[in-house]
């Protein structure tokens, strides 16, 4: 299957909302619990800095299959070359390479405007997201204890880095 990566636009906002909320239904990604509006999305993906790019793979027939976004880790000046990331993939197409294809061409944006560093937090039970992360060359950094609440059991967050 070939997957080409592009800039997320208006038009995608619709099918990105929908790829993130299987996301957040499936819990093993994001501690979120409220689905999201295409509004809400739309601001998120949107209404940021042109410097924290969004990304969307897709099938040459123009099936949306996930998306990438460059986001904040702090406000602060001076972790302006530090970016934080998330990756979701449409459930019915996960294991399949696009999150590599996703992460390769994030890295090089990020580079290209000029971060240094990628980090990422993600819940432990995230299995294949760590697994797709050490194979790029990410490594650990630590465990949040108890850092969220699901369901009234307590989850621990895997923090990760990559210098570019």
């Amino acid at each position: 299957m070939k997957i080409l990566i592009g800039e997320c636009t208006k038009e995608h906002i619709k099918r990105v909302t929908a790829i993130y909320n299987e996301g957040i239904e499936d819990g093993e990604a994001t501690l979120e619990r409220d689905l999201k509006t295409v509004e809400e999305v739309e601001s998120w993906l949107l209404g940021k800095s042109p410097r924290y790019k969004t990304l969307v793979a897709k099938k040459e027939e123009g099936l949306l299959l996930g998306f990438a976004t460059l986001n904040v880790f702090n406000p602060r000046t001076c972790y302006d070359g530090v970016g934080d990331f998330s990756i979701y993939i449409k459930r019915s197409y996960r294991g399949q390479g696009i999150g590599r294809c996703l992460l390769r061409e994030l890295e090089k944006v990020a580079k290209e405007q000029g971060f240094y560093k990628l980090v990422l937090s993600t819940p432990d039970q995230n299995e294949s997201g760590k697994k797709l992360y050490q194979k790029a060359g990410f490594t650990m950094v630590g465990t949040y204890k108890n850092q969220g609440r699901i369901d009234g059991k307590w989850i621990n967050i895997t923090i990760m880095e990559k210098m570019l």
